[in-house]
């Protein structure tokens, strides 16, 4: 490797690491919905210059996490309680159906892989770590999806989920119920070997259900510098 491509690599690096920090911050709330931060003030937060959370930050935008403020920097996107509804609503239509619809296409060689995504989840809940845990779980249920080989329903889902944080983690967590929620992908994943359809369906929509219950949206704070 040249030395333009290590210094490719070292900035492709540090963005990745601003941008899971970035990520982390909005998912705790700890960067908060509706308020405007500057990149240079980011910067100065985390330890870097100004640069690399632009860079990150217009990833984030793609997440539909932030938008830009022109000439000011970003805001972190508020999420209405309605948006969370229908989102739900849309899920609850969706991902129940599928996930008994693919119940007898799934081979019973993929089930140590779906039991490793499982555990993941499990096991950035029992960390603490939000954004492993909420990347986790977006991964294992569009693995899901994909048996059913429409991809437009797949990517449906995964649009709909960019557009909600599960906010309020970091208070789950300490309560220990991030974990307890963590473990339902297991329960989901011992009906479908046994092959009962139904309850998979029954066990998805009270799994988003609850999730939709979970969710809180924080007030709104003046613009931080």
């Amino acid at each position: 490797m040249n030395t333009t491509n290590i210094r490719q690599f070292e900035k492709v690096s540090l963005r990745e690491r601003v941008s899971r920090a970035l990520r982390a911050a909005i998912v705790s709330g700890e960067l908060e919905p509706g308020v405007v931060y500057s990149a240079p003030a980011l910067g100065a937060r985390f330890g870097v210059s100004a640069t690399p959370v632009r860079e990150a930050m217009l990833d984030l935008v793609r997440e539909n996490l932030v938008m830009t403020v022109r000439n000011k920097g970003f805001r972190v996107a508020t999420v209405e309680e309605s948006d969370l509804d229908e989102i739900t609503e849309l899920r609850m239509l969706i991902e129940p159906p599928l996930a008994a619809q693919v119940t007898p296409l799934i081979p019973a060689g993929d089930m140590p892989m779906l039991r490793e995504m499982a555990d993941a989840i499990v096991q950035g809940a029992m960390a603490g770590d939000l954004v492993a845990y909420t990347e986790s779980d977006r991964a294992f249920h569009l693995r899901l999806l994909e048996y059913a080989g429409n991809r437009r329903v797949t990517a449906l889902i995964s649009d709909l989920r960019a557009h909600t944080r599960l906010f309020g983690l970091a208070s789950l967590y300490e309560s220990g119920e991030l974990e307890a929620s963590a473990r339902e992908h297991h329960t989901i994943l011992d009906a479908i070997a046994s092959g009962d359809a139904q309850q998979v369906q029954e066990l998805m929509a009270a799994h988003i259900s609850q999730t939709r219950g979970r969710w809180a949206r924080p007030a709104e704070s003046p613009a931080h510098d």
